[in-house]
């Protein structure tokens, strides 16, 4: 995972050089973004999400909380005097750097692991994921989105039928022909103890804890390290030809290639103690019977336009596998929602996940 410092409530300001920049500065949850209404002044993305028509200000976190426009208004506002700009010009500019921003980090880390992105289909999650994948995607030239059930709260479902781990890590660098096995085995002995312990203090079982054995390691002389997974054989016939074979093959899986006989280095151990996860199942909500899914229509916001256009709102819930909606559309959930631009258009598939088709770009 890559961390980039843009979210909901990240915040909009201008830059040393008087340039609109978002983030690394954020709202947070308290005050958080104007429009929450808890004392938070300063502009945030989700501020110009909802002057751009993409939240409903009525039916926030499934109606739970409301969202006052006005306020954002100002914030923004306050924002686009100093920039000479209307108010949703800026709100505009705050959600184009705020995409490019994770546009970029994305370029830069798909070009480090050498991949195609064209290779892959984009999956959107988290409260604010989903508002933005549309034009993530675009800036990315991706053709296909996916937005998982549950996509607002993925990452605690995830972390509920997630193993149960801990990882230690305890550096030793040395060439591969010239280690110290007694070392290693001390090492490993004791990084696996303090994974059990901690997973003890979860009300693990010993019987429930198995082990993964893994070494960060280089060729001689390079700055970066591969991790390399290990099984039990290679460690207890300290076998260093098989440790060689294993850093190649994982080195030719990312790279493409080797270097031969190249010296290799290890750099570190890992030791990760896993247990199963808390929760062995998670039933989300049935998905609605169909019929019109229609909520209302409202006027939203898309760069390819340069303005508003008046946009359909749907309730996921009540959208049935094999539905197809062209964009521009809005689809809600009570954690997120998806916004769907003119060239996309969504398909719910037969797990009730929409996936995205993106028209390929013609202003490039």
């Amino acid at each position: 995972l890559i961390e980039i410092g843009a979210g909901g409530g990240s915040i909009a300001a201008l830059d040393s050089l008087d340039l609109l920049a978002v983030g690394p500065r954020s709202a947070g949850a308290v005050p958080g973004p104007a429009c929450y209404a808890g004392g938070g002044e300063d502009p945030t993305v989700t501020d110009a999400d909802l002057l751009r028509g993409y939240l409903s200000p009525e039916r926030f976190l499934g109606g739970r909380m409301r969202l006052d426009r006005a306020l954002a208004e100002r914030a923004v506002g306050r924002l686009a005097a100093r920039l000479g700009l209307d108010t949703m010009a800026a709100a505009a500019g705050i959600g184009r750097v705020v995409d490019n921003n994770m546009a970029t980090a994305a370029r830069v880390h798909i070009a480090e692991a050498g991949t195609d992105p064209q290779r892959y289909r984009m999956v959107a999650f988290g409260g604010a994921g989903p508002v933005h994948a549309y034009e993530l995607a675009r800036l990315l030239d991706l053709r296909e989105v996916m937005f998982p059930r549950g996509a607002g709260v993925a990452s605690a479902i995830g972390m509920l039928v997630a193993p149960r781990s801990v990882e230690f890590t305890r550096s030793l660098i040395a060439e591969i022909g010239r280690l110290d096995w007694s070392s290693v085995r001390a090492i490993l002995g004791d990084l696996a103890g303090q994974g059990r312990a901690v997973l003890h203090e979860g009300g693990v079982t010993d019987e429930e804890i198995s082990f993964e054995t893994s070494a960060d390691m280089r060729y001689a002389g390079q700055g970066f390290e591969v991790t390399v997974p290990l099984d039990g054989t290679v460690l207890e016939a300290a076998d260093a030809a098989s440790l060689h074979r294993a850093f190649d093959a994982r080195y030719r899986e990312r790279y493409g290639r080797g270097l031969g006989e190249m010296a290799v280095e290890l750099v570190s151990w890992r030791v990760r103690a896993v247990a199963p996860p808390s929760v062995a199942e998670v039933r989300l909500a049935e998905q609605g019977a169909g019929g019109d899914a229609r909520i209302e229509r409202r006027p939203a916001w898309f760069a390819e336009i340069g303005g508003f256009v008046e946009t359909p709102v749907y309730a996921r819930a009540q959208l049935t596998p094999g539905t197809r909606i062209d964009g521009p559309a809005l689809i809600e959930e009570a954690e997120s929602t998806a916004v769907v631009g003119p060239s996309g258009h969504i398909i719910v598939d037969a797990f009730g996940n929409l996936i995205m088709h993106l028209d390929e770009r013609t202003d490039q």
